[in-house]
């Protein structure tokens, strides 16, 4: 029975954790852009110039 309250207290123990860790993201203004990410997918991706050497050595050596 013992057990019980052990587990018990734990896992109160843990839930004040994760609540106090979402309580900080709020105030950092972690979830304050709800928009941005439901359009971003809708952009494309800026090409690196370690990524576009890539497809450039690619394509040259599909030619050969």
């Amino acid at each position: 029975m013992s057990v019980i309250y052990v587990l018990l207290s734990v896992s109160v123990v843990v839930a004040i954790i994760f609540f106090a860790a979402f309580l900080v993201s709020v105030k950092k203004g972690q979830y304050d852009d709800t928009y941005t990410p439901s359009i971003r997918m809708l952009f494309e991706d800026e090409l690196t110039e370690h990524s576009s050497g890539k497809s450039r050595n690619n394509s040259q050596n599909n030619q050969l």
